[in-house]
């Protein structure tokens, strides 16, 4: 007598599948879990960032508008620092030694041109870097503005400004060329034979004018302050990324339960179809 036939039956394939179906769930939900944790994190930074922003933009508008308080003296230098001075409001007396002035490229709302920062011998020889201001390129001579270079004893109320090291934006200083595009106060002193300079230099303020007087160069007053503060913004994008993945593991969970409840209703009704299928032979025997 021929045996009958094994009995058909759909367990063969599940023990192997389930196991690979587990471990690529739980692979999944270290990757979401690790996904969310990460753009909660950088969230949570740039709320961070926006209060330390927003008490910034607080102080130096409070420095900007305070009365003028004498610049740091040599003794001071050392300890100078933008978090503390930058766009401190300051007073500092002195010469001007027009000679040896440094013209800077620059580009303001008047157009482009230079600034020229001219050095400032108080009494005790100390020299503070001034940018008196903004002129366009038919006035970078020193002739075509001489009449408003400031002879003798002067005193400069501007805002206090730390240097600009490197160059700027994809310009680097050329001191043997004399091109300057950042007003890199340690280069320009040595370039100009400077000896203790300040490791700083003074903004200075638009001198008051009639109404309708016509504008004389340099031009003076033209620090911009702006801060940029997207902060909000970015934060808003991580935490929405955190919580997009947060609902798509949460999607993910739901679909992978409903499959695995349907894969179990037909494995049922496979294998009561086989053992059915199966009696009969079994009779026969």
């Amino acid at each position: 007598m021929t045996p009958p036939p094994p009995e058909p039956s759909t367990h063969d394939a599940t023990p192997a599948g389930r196991p690979r179906g587990a471990a690529a769930r739980v692979a999944l939900a270290v990757c979401a879990a690790l996904a969310f944790a990460g753009f909660f994190a950088l969230g949570t930074w740039q709320v961070e960032r926006r209060a330390w922003k927003l008490d910034l933009i607080a102080r130096v508008e409070q420095r900007v508008h305070a009365p003028a308080s004498e610049a740091p003296g040599r003794e001071r230098w050392p300890q100078v620092n933008a978090a503390d001075d930058e766009y401190r409001r300051v007073r500092i007396a002195g010469r001007f030694l027009h000679g040896k002035e440094t013209l800077v490229q620059a580009s303001t709302r008047l157009g482009a041109g230079f600034w020229v920062l001219t050095p400032l011998q108080a009494a005790d020889g100390s020299i503070v870097l001034v940018n008196r201001g903004f002129v366009p390129p038919e006035a970078r001579e020193r002739t075509a503005r001489a009449a408003n270079e400031p002879q003798g004893e002067t005193t400069v109320t501007g805002l206090l400004r730390i240097s600009e090291p490197k160059g700027g934006f994809l310009r680097r200083n050329e001191p043997a060329a004399d091109r300057w595009f950042s007003r890199d106060v340690q280069a320009i002193a040595a370039a100009r034979g400077l000896h203790d300079a300040a490791p700083y230099f003074v903004d200075a303020e638009a001198a008051p004018s009639p109404p309708g007087a016509a504008l004389a160069w340099p031009a003076a007053g033209l620090t911009v302050i702006a801060f940029p503060n997207s902060h909000l913004v970015y934060a808003i994008t991580w935490y929405g990324l955190a919580l997009m993945v947060l609902g798509a593991a949460w999607f993910g969970w739901r679909e992978g339960r409903r499959r695995a409840g349907r894969t179990g209703g037909g494995t049922g009704e496979n294998t009561a179809h086989a053992d059915a299928t199966a009696r009969p032979d079994a009779r026969r025997d």
